[in-house]
């Protein structure tokens, strides 16, 4: 992790992202970078802990002419993003996976057993009786977060990006 890393001084990296919507089309990130920045961000905060991200990456021709539909005032961002096209869906029923993330978080070190016993049965006896829209809020406020971050991760390795947002698909294009 953090090994491509080309800035590594916050406010170099706060102050220098910028949202590109032309993007050198012979410029090409590994799929061990692209992982890597991905990770990265992943590092961000979210609400209980419970990274409602999903993240999908379209990098082939074929896998970004079937999004050009789906992305009718970015097109441009969609067709120069030679490197990678991130699609960030926020999962309201990210509640599902809390148990996993919570033991993985007690194996590493992160949290202790009993803070985690405490969390898991409030969110398990809360989250799943929250209104869908609740849900929905919760999950855009999370996949933002990890979108903002995501965002400062690429700079940081050197790329830009442009955020791009509908109701229920946040995107960031990096290149």
């Amino acid at each position: 992790m953090f090994n491509h890393i080309v800035i590594n001084d916050f406010a170099s990296i706060v102050k220098g992202r910028r949202s590109v919507r032309n993007y050198d089309e012979t410029i090409k990130i590994s799929k061990e970078e692209i992982s890597e920045i991905i990770s990265e961000a992943s590092l961000a905060p979210s609400s209980a802990n419970m990274q409602p991200w999903r993240v999908v990456v379209v990098d082939t021709p074929e896998g970004k002419e079937k999004l050009r539909p789906l992305v009718r005032f970015n097109t441009l961002q969609n067709d120069t993003s030679s490197a990678m096209l991130l699609i960030i869906f926020g999962d309201t029923q990210s509640y599902l996976y809390v148990k996993e993330i919570y033991n993985i978080a007690v194996e590493q070190g992160k949290m202790p057993a009993k803070v985690r016993d405490s969390q898991l049965e409030t969110i398990l006896s809360m989250y799943p009786t929250l209104p869908k829209e609740i849900k929905v809020e919760v999950a855009k406020v999370d996949s933002s977060i990890f979108t903002m971050q995501l965002m400062l991760v690429a700079h940081a390795h050197g790329y830009d990006t442009n955020p791009t947002g509908s109701n229920s698909l946040i995107k960031a294009a990096a290149a």
